[in-house]
This record gives structure tokens, sequence and C-alpha cells, in this order.
């Protein structure tokens, strides 16, 4: 599994609760992006988000990633600060 973790500043709990509005409505990722999974996670406090994105393949990562980094700005909750494109190596719950 792969995951691409996104960094945002400037995040308001309006921007947070739009965007799970559009992700609760929606039938699954968006177009051309291959995702298997997805987790939010929202600071209020600090005005920070982290987006974890999953995805079964390297192949698939870089697909949704082209397709993430194409989107306005104004879909996402905040300022975009860092992308980091990873390979899981432990999972435990």
């Amino acid at each position: 599994m792969h995951v691409r973790v996104v960094r945002f500043t400037d995040v308001s709990a309006e921007r947070m609760e739009g965007l799970l509005a559009r992700i609760e409505d929606s039938d699954g990722p968006p177009p051309g992006i291959p995702a298997t999974g997805l987790e939010v996670l929202f600071d209020e406090a600090h005005g920070t988000a982290v987006v974890l994105q999953q995805f079964e393949s390297a192949e698939d990562m870089e697909a949704g990633d082209k397709a993430f980094s194409a989107m306005d700005a104004s879909e996402t909750p905040g300022t975009r600060v860092s992308v980091d494109m990873c390979e899981v190596k432990l999972q435990q719950s």
C-alpha cells in the first residue's frame, strides 16, 4: 500500500466542514483518482490539517498525485505546504 500525505495550514473550521460535506456527498474519489482510502486529520486550534490518501500501488499514487495537484486551491482545506509520497512499511491496529 502507498499513502500520499498532504499537509495544510490556514485551515478554518468552515473550510473543513465544507470539504467533509463534499466528500460525504460523493460516491467515492473524484474521476481519475484510484484511491482506496482516505483519512483527514484536523487540528482546529492550530489551523492545520493532514490528509492521508491511500493507494494500492505506486503507479496509482502517481496518477492520483497528478489529478490532486491539478485541483483548484479552493477545493482544498487550506494552503498546501507539503506532499509526501510514501510506501507503507508497517501498519498496526
